[in-house]
């Protein structure tokens, strides 16, 4: 009877321990995944989540949305250690993170990483050979045009703009009583690879220097503030009052207009018109400036594995398709990239091969971890330029050029 119970008890036991590998608590696992984003785009991202959760029941995704202040906050989060485990973030504002060892090297997950992803894209997130985050999408540039404005003045686009020179050219020729020949934004993305494409910039592509008061960049920075000031093809801040240049546009009071890929969901949704894209001014010797989006891994995350996992998801080739088809994204996978292209032919812009073509006349933008100190400088400086018609090198003066310099 003794040899029973201590029999039974040895099963009892080891039933216990096999017990305890069992979760029979129904409570998964819940990752914490920050963006931003449109209401188009959380409901692209929520069909993503619902999708992965349907193949992982074992894990939650905790989505936080947080649609303005969007670093401010998540610099909140990381200071209270309540930071998301993924963690969706711009290439302009990494290093800052990186700096801080705050994200996951995520090199050793990624296998044959350069043949799937744009390297331009890739190198927004590389830093001494370790890669930070996967990117999503990749944006610069283009100008789309209004077709029916250039066959009324009987313009022909004859091959790629050279140089912001030739861009004023055909500005002035399309510039009417009507409408204006081409818009200019006060903010450095718009304006930044302006400067690029006359062989300038605000920094050294290595970041040991600081080059907006070189000459390429002073005569950039001047003609661009001219386009509006004095050779009246843009508009001034008073002219677009209420409106947004994009509005402009769709308005027929622009004939072109300097903007991104994230514009084509708008464009398909409200212009009458006919209209199309073409390169921004670029060149193998001067490239314009490319920025990326993509997700990262807090190096705190308690559930590493499964926060993996769903990164992985989100960057697959079906999801990314789920959000490129929206026409919000230019994908960084080349793969997503190729197949958006060739589901467009029979939507506008008919040319929208232009977004992937322009990318090997890209770089990315040079940024470090004060890169958004910077960025708020040449801000609030340019605006002396461009609403002030004061000259580039006064604005930029030694003073200015010496903080700059204490950034780097």
């Amino acid at each position: 009877m003794k040899k029973i119970v201590i029999a039974l008890l040895i099963v009892f036991i080891v039933l216990i321990g096999t017990l305890k590998t069992f979760n029979f608590s129904n409570k998964p696992t819940v990752i914490k995944f920050s963006s931003w984003g449109s209401n188009t785009e959380v409901l692209l991202i929520n069909d993503v989540i619902k999708k992965f959760e349907e193949q992982h029941p074992d894990i939650k995704i905790e989505f936080i949305h947080i649609p303005q202040n969007y670093f401010q906050k998540i610099h909140l989060l990381f200071a209270s250690s309540l930071e998301p485990d993924i963690i969706f973030i711009n290439n302009q504002y990494i290093p800052m993170y990186i700096k801080a060892g705050l994200l996951e090297d995520l090199t050793p997950y990624f296998e044959n990483i350069d043949n799937i992803y744009y390297n331009e894209a890739l190198k927004c997130f590389r830093y001494n050979n370790a890669l930070y985050a996967i990117p999503r999408d990749i944006s610069n540039l283009v100008i789309y045009y209004n077709k029916d404005i250039f066959k009324e003045k009987n313009i022909k686009i004859k091959g790629d703009l050279k140089s912001i020179y030739e861009l004023k050219a055909l500005a002035e020729k399309v510039t009417t009583d009507k409408y204006f020949g081409v818009n200019t934004e006060e903010n450095s993305l718009y304006w930044l690879s302006f400067l690029a494409s006359n062989g300038g910039g605000a920094l050294s592509d290595d970041l040991k220097s600081v080059i907006i008061n070189h000459p390429e960049s002073l005569q950039a920075l001047n003609l661009y503030s001219d386009f509006s000031n004095k050779y009246h093809i843009s508009p001034t801040k008073s002219q677009i009052g209420s409106m947004t240049t994009a509005q402009m546009f769709i308005n027929r009071k622009l004939a072109m207009y300097i903007g991104g890929s994230w514009m084509v969901p708008k464009f398909r949704e409200t212009i009458t018109f006919d209209w199309d894209v073409m390169p921004f001014p670029s060149s193998i010797q001067n490239k314009i400036y490319i920025d990326s989006s993509g997700w990262a891994m807090s190096k705190k995350s308690k559930n590493k594995d499964k926060a993996l996992l769903f990164l992985k998801y989100l960057s697959d080739k079906n999801s990314i398709d789920i959000i490129a088809k929206s026409g919000l994204i230019i994908p960084a996978r080349m793969d997503s990239a190729k197949d958006l292209i060739s589901d467009r032919k029979n939507l506008k812009p008919a040319n929208s091969k232009i977004f992937i073509s322009v990318i090997a006349k890209s770089k990315p933008t040079p940024v470090n971890e004060n890169y958004p100190y910077i960025n708020d400088i040449l801000n609030e400086k340019s605006l002396n330029i461009f609403t002030s018609g004061h000259d580039a090198k006064d604005v930029f003066d030694f003073n200015t050029i010496k903080k700059l310099e204490s950034y780097l």
